[in-house]
């Protein structure tokens, strides 16, 4: 006969246990089982507040950028005028789904609606990161505790790659990070059918996270459910092959993806067999940035996420990282390791689940955790909310903004890239100096003051020879203010008393 343990003296039996001792033990239940504590609301408000005070305040200096928040906004105006998107930054009504297949983004046209500003977007984009807190630190509290919970909610709120994502612009993939929170702690948590069913939106969200939610499928299958599992993995797979071999080229003008020649073989190699093995071997983790980062992916969990399984849904994103020919995925800045914060968290609670840790040791992770988050926090954009020129305006945003409302609504407009996002709202605007813009614009503003590090596409020089030409074919200065150039095409009157002087500026300036 098998043994029971029988309670100890502390204990009472329940035929002992009074209505108010039933009442207090069926609520502690409820509780642990139930759902999101009051503080997790805190938490995740807390952060949403974060989020949008660092974006909306990077918007309002106008150091946000064309590319990506220009073309963002004009997806999302396309979608709440009721037609398929088009970017004008992208090329003269430029179908954005030959891009990137991202028909998610017609979720934030409602919003759009209420508030047509850039400003909606970024809001929409911290409320979806901040979201993705509460799945998290609910299973971490059901199977930790409660102080495990907070630390972990914490640490993964302010950690980096969420910081660089929020520090610049908005993207797509802000909707991913809900996604695959809810979907990875169904999936640790045995709920397989809910694994799945939110793991499967992200096909709607960007093309490559097919791959992931192919991941996502296998281990769904090997966790028990196999029919489920491989339905899953079959349906990532196949929207990553739909969306890169039929979708995307069938809309792109050019009749193709417009980003296989991130995967070429290195520039000056033959492209054969030996290079191809290299590049995607060794390759996939030199030069030195590519390491640097995915030590720092897994640095806040003191690398304890390499004992979850959960870590294998991190892999597509971080093989396409490594095999792109494009530097700007194997760093650190931008926006490219958001969606590896979810993952590497819900790892790292995976593996202490499995542990048993003592509270000792579980109390050493958490400090360790807490500690690399704190020492990290100083290198990315959260920070900047602590530091006082965060909240100084440069007396230029507001020369800039005057000289801006002298463009009529609807008109055609070509601009400098941290101008764009302040324009797209009402005008037509493109990237002044992109060799895709609409030629011929109505009105040009060049700010002639970008530092060095931020001027893209074009170099100092390469702008003031281009204001030049623009002057030479007719174009009339409308103004010429702190470093900013305001030009009007020659269909309209110009401005009595700024014609062209020395240089190509003005005489007024």
């Amino acid at each position: 006969m098998a043994m029971q343990a029988f309670p100890t003296s502390g204990t009472t039996l329940p035929s002992q246990q009074s209505e108010s001792d039933k009442q207090s033990s069926a609520e502690t239940v409820h509780e642990r089982r139930s759902g999101v504590a009051w503080w997790m609301w805190v938490l995740a408000g807390a952060l949403f507040f974060l989020y949008a005070a660092l974006s909306l305040r990077i918007h309002q200096r106008m150091l946000s950028n064309s590319y990506d928040l220009g073309i963002f906004e004009q997806v999302v105006q396309s979608y709440a005028h009721g037609h398929l998107p088009v970017a004008e930054l992208k090329g003269p009504d430029f179908p954005v789904l030959g891009d990137h297949f991202s028909p998610i983004l017609a979720l934030v046209a409602p919003l759009y609606w209420l508030w047509p500003a850039p400003n909606a977007l970024l809001v929409a984009q911290s409320a979806l990161i901040a979201v993705s807190v509460l799945p998290l630190t609910v299973w971490a509290k059901r199977t930790l505790g409660s102080v495990a919970a907070a630390v972990i909610g914490v640490c993964y709120g302010l950690s980096w790659g969420i910081a660089t994502a929020v520090g610049f612009d908005f993207h797509e993939v802000a909707f991913a990070v809900p996604l695959l929170a809810f979907s990875l702690t169904a999936l640790a948590n045995d709920r397989l059918r809910a694994a799945a069913y939110w793991a499967l939106p992200l096909l709607l969200v960007k093309e490559d996270l097919g791959l992931t939610v192919a991941v996502i499928g296998l281990v769904v299958a090997l966790r028990g459910n196999r029919r489920l599992g491989i339905i899953t993995a079959s349906a990532g797979l196949a929207g990553t092959v739909l969306a890169l071999l039929v979708i995307l080229p069938a809309v792109n003008p050019t009749g193709s993806f417009a980003y296989w020649f991130y995967l070429d073989s290195p520039a000056g190699s033959g492209g054969g067999p030996g290079d191809l093995l290299h590049k995607y071997t060794v390759g996939l983790i030199t030069p030195a940035a590519k390491m640097s980062t995915l030590v720092l992916v897994l640095a806040p969990t003191l690398f304890l996420a390499l004992r979850s399984p959960l870590l294998w849904i991190a892999l597509p994103t971080l093989l396409w990282r490594g095999a792109s020919g494009n530097a700007v995925h194997w760093g650190t800045e931008f926006h490219y390791s958001l969606v590896l914060m979810p993952i590497v968290f819900a790892a790292f609670i995976d593996a202490l689940v499995r542990r048993r840790s003592s509270a000792s040791s579980l109390r050493r992770y958490l400090v360790g955790s807490a500690a690399i988050t704190v020492l990290l926090l100083p290198q990315f954009p959260l920070w900047q909310l602590v530091q006082s020129a965060t909240w100084r305006t440069d007396p230029r945003v507001a020369v800039a903004h005057r000289l801006m409302d002298q463009i009529p609504d609807g008109a055609t407009v070509q601009a400098s890239s941290h101008l764009v996002p302040q324009l797209t709202r009402r005008t037509s605007v493109s990237l002044y100096g992109w060799p895709a813009s609409r030629p011929l614009p109505q009105w040009i503003m060049v700010d002639t003051r970008v530092p060095a590090e931020r001027r893209w596409p074009l170099t100092a020089g390469q702008e003031k020879f281009k204001l030049d030409g623009a002057l030479r074919k007719g174009y009339r200065s409308v103004a010429y203010e702190d470093g900013f150039v305001l030009l009007k095409s020659p269909g309209g009157p110009g401005v009595p008393g700024s014609e062209p002087g020395l240089n190509g500026l003005p005489r007024n300036g």
